[in-house]
């Protein structure tokens, strides 16, 4: 039989509880410097959102990305993505769109034709507008707000509607916290980095589920336990398990930020802030929260235990008549 691996072999007893006000007070920085920076200094759109030129191509031999883009990279048209779709030798290019009219995007691919040579089967050529980018960002900002909500009303389904609101609040402040790092690093802002901020959703979400489980799990177990030692013994029965989340994930994300390529950079980037923020969300915001959101019951606010009903008092005995002879 296999066992089970185990970080830490002894569950820790880490005053989770404890540190929440200046979980609150650094998440509180964060998100408001991230609002900051993305309303100073916006985001560095890509292609994808700012427009430009996307052709379509195929090479009569499986095609060499890195070679092309080593070409492509010398011609003075500024950022050039090449990726690949379909069979081994499809090919599409993006090229931002140039400073200029219709006149310059022709000029534009036309040095491109020019670099790669001759052999190469140009499908189709297309100029994307601006106004295309902004309806992609609408869109996406669309989709990121229906995912936030989405995971509420599931977290609310299965656990309690104070659960949803601390599970939409943290993923919320991961969303909010990794825009602003690619508003701070100038990163380019693409829908494979949009694609990035809606996994980072779901894997915090994933991480917050185990813990409120373990939180509901244990409420049920101890039902007269003070509220706050509760939440700090859920955290630290679950710390062994998003320790190993952590670890093999980010192995992954690192191999794809190394191995993987221009263009996946700023996905991999996206993923490993979004690692690191999304299990210091889960263990500074969204099981704190719950101490402040549940109503009193048989946990209240601030620890308080309600008391439980007396039971009832028994019978006063009656004495007993003597009975004997008159």
């Amino acid at each position: 039989m296999f066992r089970p691996l185990i970080v830490i072999r002894r569950i820790p007893n880490i005053d989770f509880m404890g540190m929440r006000m200046f979980g609150f007070a650094l998440s509180a920085i964060m998100t408001i410097g991230s609002i900051v920076l993305f309303a100073v200094n916006g985001l560095n759109y890509g292609i994808d959102f700012s427009g430009g030129i996307v052709i379509e191509a195929r090479t009569p031999q499986p095609a060499n990305l890195a070679a092309m883009r080593n070409q492509l990279d010398g011609l003075g048209i500024g950022q050039v993505q090449l990726q690949g779709f379909g069979g081994p030798n499809d090919v599409m290019i993006r090229i931002q769109r140039q400073p200029g009219g219709d006149k310059a995007q022709e000029q534009a691919v036309s040095k491109v034709k020019q670099s790669l040579g001759p052999g190469i089967d140009y499908r189709s050529t297309s100029v994307v507008g601006p106004t295309v980018g902004a309806e992609l960002i609408r869109a996406g900002t669309i989709a990121t707000i229906l995912a936030l909500v989405a995971i509420a009303i599931y977290v609310w389904f299965r656990f309690e509607w104070q659960f949803g609101i601390g599970a939409m609040l943290s993923t919320l402040h991961d969303t909010v916290t990794t825009v602003g790092l690619f508003s701070l690093l100038q990163i380019e802002f693409n829908l494979t980095t949009l694609a990035a901020i809606l996994t980072i959703a779901g894997y915090s979400i994933n991480d917050t589920v185990v813990i409120y489980d373990r939180v509901r799990e244990t409420m049920r177990r101890y039902k007269t336990m003070d509220f706050s030692v509760l939440i700090n013994k859920s955290l630290n029965e679950t710390l062994s398990r998003t320790i190993l989340t952590v670890s093999t994930t980010a192995l992954a994300v690192l191999s794809l930020f190394f191995f993987g390529g221009q263009v996946l950079h700023g996905f991999s980037i996206a993923m490993l802030w979004g690692i690191v923020v999304g299990t210091y969300s889960s263990l500074f915001i969204a099981a704190p929260l719950l101490y402040y959101i549940r109503p009193k019951g048989v946990h209240g606010r601030g620890g308080e235990v309600a008391a439980a009903p007396a039971p009832p008092a028994a019978p006063a005995q009656q004495p007993r008549a003597k009975t004997g002879a008159p």
